[in-house]
């Protein structure tokens, strides 16, 4: 059944598929596996109308599913659509703490900020927020992981939070990659800062003093990015 119904995805995309933006998409994305072309407007429609006329009503369907469409993946937006399917609203009750290892393929295997910043900002926040007992040592061991991108991920995982910002945590999956040399890191943790800047500005200046000898001048000035409008708007 799954074969099919990956046959059925992939069919609905190369009926939307726009081949005078793929290449563009593809060297944006800079991208080994090819696009079709179909941005996310399309995509959704397509996500949409495979929803209402499919359901699995088991939960180990479902993963089979997402996890099939993710590992056969022919064009990049397979993989983005397995990716809404996992966060559809329909399935909030199979995502609990037992599919973080799915979860992990897909940073693990897609390793780049598209496919990792999809989950970490969306699923794993939401893990977070609702299973924080089972995520918050899995975000602190991730965050030493000698993978990247599991780096990357602890590191953003509570972008947008808020308030409700574990600031124990989120120092804690800083403070080890305060010296990484990647990009994706530095700008990541400049990431982290800037969006919890706009809830607590004095505690991002004064650990962005406090670590001035570590921090790099890349994530600094991210963090930093708003701090004059904040101020302002105060």
């Amino acid at each position: 059944m799954n074969s099919q119904l990956v046959l059925d995805i992939r069919h609905a995309l190369a009926d939307n598929a726009n081949p005078d933006k793929a290449e563009g998409m593809r060297a944006y994305m800079k991208s080994e596996m090819p696009f079709r072309g179909v941005q996310k407007p399309a995509r959704r429609k397509v996500v949409n109308a495979f929803l209402r006329t499919n359901s699995f009503c088991e939960k180990s369907a479902w993963q089979d599913f997402v996890l099939d469409l993710w590992r056969k993946a022919e064009f990049r937006e397979e993989r983005y659509v397995a990716l809404d399917i996992v966060g559809a609203p329909t399935y909030l009750a199979y995502r609990t703490p037992d599919v973080l290892p799915m979860l992990e393929e897909f940073v693990v295997t897609g390793a780049w900020w598209d496919y990792v910043d999809e989950v970490a900002t969306h699923r794993l926040r939401e893990l977070l927020e609702r299973y924080p007992d089972e995520l918050t040592p899995a975000m602190r061991s991730w965050s030493l992981n000698e993978n990247m991108w599991k780096r990357r991920s602890s590191i953003i995982c509570q972008i947008n939070r808020k308030d409700e910002t574990d600031l124990s945590l989120l120092f804690d999956c800083i403070d080890p990659n305060l010296s990484h040399p990647d990009f994706f890191i530095r700008k990541g943790i400049g990431w982290a800062l800037r969006s919890l800047a706009w809830t607590d500005l004095p505690t991002v200046e004064d650990y962005v003093a406090r670590n001035r000898d570590r921090i790099s001048k890349l994530s600094a000035r991210e963090a930093l990015k708003n701090a004059a409008k904040i101020r302002d708007s105060a």
